[in-house]
C-alpha cells in the first residue's frame, strides 16, 4: 500500500509530466479546429475545397516531422534522461506555437506567410514526435506494480483536457465573434493563450524528478548505438506502428476533424460541431482510465482484440446512419461511440506498446512507432477524409479509413503475440 505522502508525490509527478502533453495536443487541436479560418488567412484561393485541402495538408505536414523527432529527440531522452528531454520538447513546442500565432496573413506579406506557417508546424511536429512517447515511458516507469495501464492512461487523458479546453474556446469565440472577425484575428486568440500558458508548464516540468528505472541503468547508449538498436528491432517498431493506427485515426477523426466535418459536410453550425467535440473530449477523458485500469485487471490483449475486430464491422453502418439524416443528436451519438473505441483501446494499447519495446531504447522505439502511425494515418485523417468524400460523394467514407486502421491494428496484435515472453521480461525491467 502506498503511504499518503508517496501517493501525493505520484499524483504531482503525473500532473507535472502530463502538463506538457496537454500543451502539445492543445496546439495541434487549435490548428485543426480553425482549419477553415486558417485556410482563408494563409491559403486564399477561389476554390474553397483547394484552400481547405492546403490548410489540412499543412496540419498533416506537422506529423511528417514526428518520426524524425522520435529518432533524434528520443535518442536524446534515452541518453540524457526523461526529465531533461521533456523540457527540450516543451521549448521547441513553444517556438512552433508562437511562430504560427504571430505570422501575418497572406494578404499582408504574400507567399512568405504560408511558408512560415508550414515551418511552424514542422517545428511543432518535431517536438510532438517524442512528447507522447517521452510522457508515456515516464509514466510507465514510475507506475506502481499492477497499475501501469492506469498510470499510462493519464498521458492521453491530459490530451483530452486540451481537446475540451480548445473546444470551449471555440464555442465561446463563435458566440462572441462574427465569421469575418474570426477569420481576421479571432482564430489567433487560442494560440496566444497557449503561448501564455507555456511558462507555467515549463516551471512544472523543471521540478520533475528523474525515474528510478533510468537512474538504475549502468549503460546509457549514445546516438549511434540507439539507432542501431532501433534498426535491429524494426519488426517490433513496425508492428507497434500498425497497432497504433487505430488510436491515431480514431482520435483525429473525432477531435480535429469534427468541426470541419460538421460544418462543411453535414451543414451543421460551427457552434454545434465544437459542442460535440467538447463532449467527445469529456467522453475520452472517462474512457481512457477505464480502459487502462481494465487492461491491468484482464490483460491488454483481450481489449485490443475486441476493438480491432468490432470496429470494421460497426463503423461504416454508424456513419451511414449519421449522414442519412444529419443532426446534432446523431453526430453526438456516433462521435461518442467512436470515443469509446478510442478511449478503451488506447488505454490498453499505450502500456502494451511500452512493454514490448527494448528497455535501452524504449523512448526512441516507442516514439518512432507511434509517430509513424500518426504521420501515415492519424495526422492526415482530416485531409484524407475530405478527399475521399470529395471524390466519391459518399459522406460516410471516413468510416472506411477508420476500418482500415483497425484491420492493420488487428494484424499487428496477432503478430505481437509471439513476443509475449519478451514482454514479460520488459515488464520485469519496468517494475
Amino acid at each position: 500500500m502506498l503511504t499518503q505522502t508517496v501517493r501525493k508525490e505520484k499524483i504531482m509527478a503525473i500532473v507535472r509530466v502530463a502538463s506538457g502533453n496537454f500543451m502539445e495536443m492543445y496546439d495541434f487541436m487549435v490548428f485543426g479546429y480553425y482549419a477553415i479560418y486558417i485556410a482563408q488567412t494563409f491559403f486564399p484561393m477561389e476554390n474553397e475545397y483547394a484552400s481547405l485541402m492546403l490548410s489540412l495538408g499543412t496540419f498533416g505536414a506537422g506529423y511528417l516531422m514526428r518520426p524524425l523527432g522520435a529518432i533524434v529527440l528520443g535518442a536524446y531522452i534515452d541518453k540524457h534522461g526523461r526529465r531533461q528531454g521533456l523540457i527540450v520538447t516543451l521549448a521547441l513546442m513553444a517556438v512552433g506555437t508562437f511562430t504560427i500565432a504571430a505570422t501575418p496573413s497572406y494578404a499582408q506579406i504574400g507567399l512568405i506567410a504560408p511558408l512560415i506557417v508550414v515551418l511552424g508546424r514542422l517545428v511543432q511536429g518535431l517536438s510532438a514526435g517524442v512528447e507522447l512517447g517521452g510522457v508515456s515511458i515516464y509514466l510507465a516507469e514510475i507506475a506502481t506494480p499492477g497499475k501501469r495501464g492506469f498510470y499510462c492512461s493519464w498521458q492521453s487523458a491530459s490530451q483530452q483536457v486540451a481537446v475540451m479546453f480548445a473546444a470551449v474556446m471555440g464555442v465561446v469565440l463563435s458566440q462572441l465573434l462574427p465569421p469575418a472577425q474570426m477569420t481576421l484575428w479571432g482564430w489567433r486568440v487560442p494560440l496566444i493563450i497557449g503561448c501564455l500558458i507555456i511558462p507555467l508548464i515549463l516551471v512544472l516540468r523543471r521540478s520533475l524528478q528523474e525515474t528510478d528505472v533510468f537512474k538504475a541503468r549502468s549503460h546509457r547508449p549514445n546516438a549511434t548505438e540507439i539507432l542501431r538498436l532501433v534498426a535491429a528491432n524494426w519488426q517490433v517498431v513496425l508492428y507497434g506502428a500498425m497497432m497504433s493506427t487505430l488510436t491515431t485515426t480514431s482520435f483525429y477523426l473525432i477531435t480535429a476533424y469534427t468541426p470541419t466535418f460538421g460544418k462543411q459536410v453535414l451543414n451543421l453550425s460551427i457552434h454545434d460541431s465544437l459542442l460535440v467535440t467538447l463532449c467527445v473530449g469529456a467522453s475520452n477523458f472517462l474512457w481512457l482510465p477505464i480502459g487502462g485500469a481494465l487492461s491491468d485487471r484482464i490483460g491488454r490483449r483481450p481489449i485490443l482484440y475486441f476493438f480491432t475486430i468490432t470496429t470494421p464491422i460497426m463503423a461504416y453502418p454508424a456513419m451511414v446512419w449519421l449522414t442519412s439524416d444529419p443532426s446534432f443528436t446523431r453526430l453526438l451519438i456516433v462521435e461518442l461511440y467512436f470515443s469509446c473505441i478510442f478511449g478503451a483501446y488506447n488505454g490498453a494499447m499505450i502500456p502494451y506498446l511500452a512493454e514490448i519495446m527494448p528497455p535501452q531504447v524504449r523512448t526512441a522505439a516507442f516514439s518512432l512507432a507511434f509517430s509513424l502511425a500518426t504521420a501515415i494515418f492519424g495526422g492526415f485523417t482530416p485531409a484524407v477524409s475530405t478527399f475521399l468524400i470529395h471524390v466519391t460523394g459518399n459522406r460516410a467514407m471516413p468510416a472506411l479509413w477508420l476500418s482500415l486502421a483497425a484491420i492493420l491494428a488487428f494484424f499487428a496484435v496477432v503478430a505481437l503475440k509471439r513476443r509475449q515472453a519478451s514482454i514479460a521480461k520488459a515488464d520485469a525491467v519496468l517494475t
